[in-house]
Parts: C-alpha cells; sequence; structure tokens
C-alpha cells in the first residue's frame, strides 16, 4: 500500500502536543514506579527523561532548534512554578515567622552571601571575563523551589531543619532576583554608563511584583473559600494562579515573587478557612511534571562542550559555596546550632527554570557572552536538578 493510500496523515502541531502531554506524564507514572524501587528520587529521574527528549530531538533527529511543545511549554513551566511559589508563600505565616524568621533569615544570607562571593571571585581568579564571573555569581543565588519543597514533602520530615528549607526557598528567589538586577545595572553602570535604566528595571520587576502579590492577594483573601464552607474550590485556586502568572508576564515583573506575596496575604489575612488554597496541592503535581521534564528537554546538546571548563567550574564553585555558607548560618545560629545539620547549605543546591531565565536576560544584555553563559547555565541546571534531591535526602537525614 503507498504512503498516499494511508487512512492516516501526519499529525498536526496540536495533535503532536497532545500525545507529547500525554507520553510526559506517563513518563511520571514510570518514574514513581523506578522510584520505588531504587529509591531514587523521581524528580531527578524525570529530569533525565528530558534529557533523553534533547538527545533524541538533537542527536538522532538533527533538529539542534526544536523544542518539546514549542510555545506550550513556556506557560506550563510558569504554571508549574507560580503554584510552588504561592504554596511556599503560604508557609510564611506570622506564628511560623515568630519562631523561625531570623533563623530563616541568617541562613538564608549565609548561604548567598558566601555563595556569591565563591563563584564571583573563584571564575575571576580563574580567568573568566568580569561579565561572565559576575553574572553567574548573581544567578547562582536562584534556588529551585519546586525541587527542595517536594522533596521535603515527600521525607515526611516536619522537623526544624526541614521547616528552615521551605522557608528559604519561599524567599531565595527573591533575594535572586533582586541580586541579579543589581549586578547586571552595576555591570551595565561599569561598562556602559547605563546602569541607571538597569537599575530602574530592577526596581520595577522587585517593587512591581510586591505591587501585583498585594492587588491579587488582599481579595482572594476575603473572597476565597466563601462560596462553599471549608476550603476554596479548585476553580477558584487554578483562576488565582492564572492571574499571577499572566499578569506578572504582561507587566514584565517577577511572577515568583508575586505569588509568594499572594500566598503569604491569603494564609495570614484568611481567617474563615485552615489553609491557602489547598486545591492546589491536589493539582499541582501534573504541572511539576511537565516543568521537570522540560527542563531537562532544554539543554542544548551541541553548545555544551564551548563550556565544558566554565561549567565544571561553575558547579564546584557553587557547591562550595554553598556548603560554607550553610556551615557560617548554623554557626551564627548558635542556640539552634544542635538542631541543624551544618552541610544544610548543600539542600539548596538545586536549580532550574529562575536561573534560565536570568541567563536569558544576562545574553541579551551581553550578548558577546551569551552562548557560553547559556550553555554553562543549562547544563550546571541539568547537574543540580538531578543531584540536589539527593543532597536535600542527605541533609533530611
Amino acid at each position: 500500500m503507498s504512503a498516499s493510500s494511508l487512512p492516516w496523515e501526519a499529525p498536526s502541531s496540536a495533535t503532536a502536543a497532545l500525545v507529547l502531554l500525554g507520553v510526559i506524564l506517563s513518563s511520571s507514572i514510570l518514574a514513581d514506579a523506578l522510584a520505588a524501587r531504587t529509591r531514587l528520587p523521581r524528580i531527578s529521574l524525570l529530569v533525565l527523561v528530558g534529557v533523553g527528549v534533547a538527545f533524541v530531538q538533537q542527536a538522532l533527529l538533527g533538529h539542534s532548534d526544536a523544542r518539546p511543545l514549542d510555545g506550550l511549554g513556556e506557560p506550563l513551566i510558569q504554571v508549574a512554578l507560580v503554584m510552588v511559589a504561592f504554596l511556599l508563600g503560604g508557609e510564611l505565616t506570622l506564628d511560623r515567622l515568630r519562631h523561625t524568621g531570623p533563623l530563616i533569615l541568617i541562613v538564608s544570607l549565609s548561604v548567598i552571601g558566601v555563595g556569591v562571593l565563591a563563584v564571583g571571585i573563584g571564575l575571576w581568579l580563574l580567568g573568566f571575563p568580569l561579565v561572565v564571573a559576575a553574572s553567574l555569581a548573581a544567578i547562582s543565588v536562584a534556588t529551585d523551589p519546586a525541587a527542595v519543597s517536594e522533596t521535603v514533602r515527600e521525607s515526611g520530615d516536619t522537623r526544624l531543619r526541614a521547616r528552615l528549607l521551605m522557608g528559604i526557598v519561599a524567599i531565595d528567589d527573591g533575594w535572586g532576583v533582586l541580586a541579579f538586577g543589581l549586578t547586571m545595572a552595576l555591570l551595565g553602570w561599569w561598562l556602559s554608563g547605563e546602569g541607571s535604566l538597569a537599575l530602574v528595571h530592577a526596581a520595577w520587576e522587585l517593587g512591581g511584583a510586591l505591587l501585583l502579590g498585594t492587588l491579587v492577594g488582599l481579595p482572594a483573601a476575603w473572597l476565597t473559600g466563601r462560596l462553599r464552607p471549608g476550603e476554596p474550590t479548585q476553580v477558584e485556586a487554578i483562576a488565582l494562579i492564572l492571574l499571577l502568572a499572566g499578569l506578572a508576564d504582561w507587566l514584565d515583573v517577577s511572577a515568583l515573587l508575586a505569588a509568594m506575596v499572594a500566598g503569604a496575604l491569603v494564609a495570614n489575612l484568611s481567617r474563615h478557612h485552615t489553609r491557602s488554597f489547598n486545591e492546589i496541592e491536589h493539582i499541582e503535581w501534573p504541572f511539576l511534571v511537565f516543568f521537570f521534564v522540560l527542563s531537562g528537554a532544554s539543554i542544548d546538546l551541541m553548545r555544551l562542550d564551548d563550556a565544558l571548563g566554565l561549567t565544571l567550574a561553575y558547579l564546584l564553585l557553587r557547591l562550595g559555596g554553598r556548603y560554607l555558607g550553610g556551615v557560617l548560618g548554623v554557626r551564627l545560629a548558635r542556640s539552634r546550632q544542635a538542631e541543624l545539620p551544618h552541610d544544610i547549605g548543600l539542600a539548596l543546591t538545586p536549580q532550574a527554570g529562575v536561573a534560565m531565565g536570568m541567563a536569558l536576560l544576562a545574553m541579551e544584555r551581553f550578548p558577546e557572552h551569551g552562548g557560553v553563559l547559556i550553555a554553562a547555565v543549562v547544563a550546571s541546571t541539568v547537574v543540580f536538578e538531578v543531584l540536589g534531591p539527593l543532597m536535600v535526602r542527605h541533609v533530611l537525614r
């Protein structure tokens, strides 16, 4: 039978996207089964599935510019991150902050400060350009809240170290956006004298996110959960997440920070329901599956050899900086030292979408260094996403 007489035709892009979505979700079922047998984190397995997709597309099929799901992948990743950020913001209740707030601040700033210095100064001393060293130092601040929170949730750990990690990752990306914006401003001023424009953009990205989170979170805190007794409905939860993701993208502000602010407001001001959008926890896992697989699939395998030395240096310096920062933070904690492991900084190594977004912004600002920055960040992100959950489990033990 000839090809023209076959009863089917090549699938359209929409049909192919639907099939791929089903395949990605099916891979999560296999990852769950394999994780149960091998005790490997399912997050790491899903990232490896994404790397396998990238290998098939780029190495076997020769489609170096192809990306899974085309334009659909970015919104799915954005929604997943906003869900995670909103839930993490819900962890920042006043009662909890009274007990662990100062500790979160001490350990977080210690890990970030030491980590930035280790990466920035280390790369500069190794001979890499100042723009590359400073950009990667700022990018190193970002932590993947999805990987950390999901691993902590899987462990069922409720000790101080687990609560501390959840609190730190809830604010780490806020520190990351601030550090990156200030770094770009200083580099712009140093190289071209245009730092004021970058500083204004960073201020809007942070201030606009706080404003958006407040404008969405305040009415949500009063309105949600009133249609029926008990917890808010899934429709309300999904509506809030989509509004936060869409408006943040439209206004060019940090969606993560806006979602954290909204989540914290709902958690602290909603007296008529017990938890901040419990329904989101019931629906977030499929979106997290898309996020982890698509993060792994975004790697450009053809550019890895161009940035091998930079990637290895960044990996080692970031790990060393996080470890030493954690040691310093635990020592500064004083009265809580006995309850915290000295290597808690290693649990803050996962890095994903936020770091990639920062790398893209750095590439737009400094195109002459953009290629090597993107290659190094994407390659290291895959490594951190695979090793990060293992380190979180190690610290929790």
